[in-house]
C-alpha cells in the first residue's frame, strides 16, 4: 500500500486545536492526560516539572470512600501518563479544605462498622487507604520526589498520608496529631511503620499514645517537617523548594530511592497492621465507638481543638 502526502499546515491546525482543548498545559512529548476528579484540583507546571494537587472534599476532609477512590485515579492517571518519560519531577499534594489538611479516616463509618463487628469491611478500607499510600512511599514507580504541603490540620490518617511522602512543607501553627488512643484505638494505616523509619520505635510509640497536639514547629525539631513556611506562604515556600533543588533532582530522588532500598518498607507489613487495626475496631466498647462518633462530628467542625474522654 502507498503511504498518502502528509499536509503539513493541516496537521499543525489540527494540533493547535486539539491543544487548545487541554485542561492542563502538556509539553509535546508527554502523553495527554485529563485530571476530572471530583474532590481534587490538579494544575500542571510545566517549567519546573511540577504537578499540583490540592484535595477539595465535598463533605468533610476525611479520607471518605469518594475522597479515596478520586486519589486512587489520581493516581493511577499519574503513573499512565508519565510511564514513558521524564518531564514530571516533583508531585505535590495540599488541602483546599480551610483549616484542614485532612481529618483522618471515615470515622462515622468505621464506628458503624466496629459496632457491627464487621470485620471484613474495616479490612477492605483499611486496605484501600493502604494502597494509596504504598503507592506515596514507593514515588508512584517514577523517578519523582514527593511533596505534601501542610496548610491546615493534619490528624489520624491525615497526619500518616503525610508521612509517606518524601518532603513535608508546613505552615507555622499548623497542627498534627494522633487522636486514635482517646478512643481506645491507634493508628493502623501506617503511622507506626513510617515513624519507626523515620524516628525510632520508641519516639513512635510516644508520639501515637500522647494524645498530644503539636505544632509544625515541634515536628521541624523532630525532623518529620522538612521546611517551615510562615502562614498563608505555603505554595510560595514549595515553589522556592522546588527551584532550589530542581537543577540536582536527580540526586534528590536517588537519595530517597537508596533509603528505601536500605530500609525498605513493603506492603505486606502495612497490610498486617491493617488486620490488628481491624481486630481492635471490633473489639471496641460502646463508650469508645460513642467517643468515635464525637471524633467524627469534629470532622466536620475542625475548628475544634479536640476531643475528652
Amino acid at each position: 500500500m502507498s503511504e498518502q502526502p502528509v499536509d503539513l499546515a493541516l496537521a499543525r491546525s489540527e494540533l493547535r486545536s486539539a491543544a487548545e482543548k487541554r485542561p492542563i498545559a502538556i509539553a509535546p512529548a508527554m502523553p495527554r492526560f485529563r485530571f476530572d476528579q471530583a474532590e481534587l484540583e490538579v494544575s500542571w507546571k510545566e517549567d519546573t516539572g511540577t504537578l499540583w494537587s490540592f484535595m477539595t472534599p465535598t463533605a468533610r476532609p476525611a479520607f471518605t470512600h469518594s475522597l479515596l477512590r478520586d486519589l486512587d485515579s489520581w493516581q493511577q492517571e499519574i503513573q499512565r501518563a508519565f510511564a514513558n518519560n521524564d518531564t514530571l519531577k516533583y508531585l505535590v499534594l495540599g488541602s483546599r479544605f480551610p483549616g484542614a489538611f485532612n481529618l483522618g479516616g471515615d470515622m462515622e463509618f468505621v464506628a458503624a462498622r466496629a459496632e457491627a463487628r464487621d470485620i471484613g469491611s474495616l479490612i477492605a478500607y483499611g486496605n484501600t487507604c493502604i494502597d494509596i499510600l504504598y503507592q506515596n512511599v514507593v514515588s508512584l514507580d517514577l523517578p519523582i520526589v514527593t511533596i505534601a504541603l501542610i496548610q491546615g490540620d493534619a490528624f489520624g490518617g491525615g497526619f500518616e498520608v503525610a508521612l509517606s511522602f518524601d518532603v513535608i512543607v508546613a505552615e507555622r501553627g499548623t497542627r498534627f496529631s494522633f487522636p486514635d488512643h482517646a478512643f481506645g484505638m491507634f493508628p493502623g494505616v501506617g503511622a507506626h511503620v513510617f515513624l519507626t523509619r523515620k524516628l525510632n520505635a520508641v519516639q513512635a510509640e510516644r508520639l501515637m499514645l500522647s494524645g498530644r497536639t503539636y505544632t509544625a514547629e515541634d515536628m521541624y525539631e523532630l525532623g518529620l517537617v522538612h521546611v517551615l513556611a510562615e502562614p498563608g506562604k505555603g505554595e510560595q515556600a514549595v515553589a522556592e523548594y522546588v527551584a532550589h533543588h530542581g537543577k540536582r533532582q536527580t540526586g534528590q530522588y536517588g537519595i530517597y530511592r537508596a533509603a528505601r532500598e536500605i530500609n525498605p518498607i513493603t506492603i505486606d507489613e502495612l497490610r498486617r497492621v491493617v488486620n490488628i487495626w481491624a481486630e481492635t475496631a471490633v473489639r471496641l466498647s460502646p463508650h469508645n465507638i460513642k467517643l468515635m462518633r464525637r471524633l467524627a462530628a469534629l470532622q466536620v467542625r475542625p475548628s475544634t481543638n479536640r476531643i475528652s474522654a
